[in-house]
């Protein structure tokens, strides 16, 4: 199970902007600090975190941040429509569009997804594959 994924980031401002366009959407709660943001998703009294926990943060190294080559996070929603509302959000949040939402023919056909680019160029899957909706077959 993966416990975090950490993006580095030199405009935090701009990256904040980015990510609460839908991150709040997807159930994460954001935790701003000294040491960049910290979303992750509720947890009830006494149980344990839900991983994974997504940050953005200055590099350690203080180097400019990078994206990796091949690197891409994605984040389940709820639905087809809620991939189609995040993805315009991001967009106007300071995101580039790497790939409209729509089924691709690579993938099963009720992986339905968008593909962005946060401000710093990390990759950013949006998807969901919901067996209540329509696949790509109809």
């Amino acid at each position: 199970m993966i416990s975090y994924v950490t993006v580095g980031a030199d405009d935090i401002p701009r990256a904040k902007r980015f990510y609460s366009a839908f991150m709040p959407a997807l159930g994460y709660t954001l935790t701003e600090g000294p040491e960049g943001l910290s979303y992750a998703l509720p947890t009830a009294t006494g149980q344990s975190p839900v991983a994974p926990d997504y940050y953005v943060k200055p590099t350690f190294d203080g180097r400019p941040a990078s994206a990796g080559n091949g690197a891409m996070v994605a984040f389940e929603a709820q639905n087809q429509a809620q991939v189609r509302d995040l993805h315009a959000a991001a967009l106007r949040a300071g995101g580039s569009d790497e790939g409209q939402p729509g089924f691709r023919a690579a993938y099963g056909p009720r992986f339905y997804v968008g593909y962005l680019r946060d401000p710093q160029g990390n990759k950013i899957a949006l998807y969901a594959s919901n067996p209540n909706e329509p696949g790509r077959d109809g």
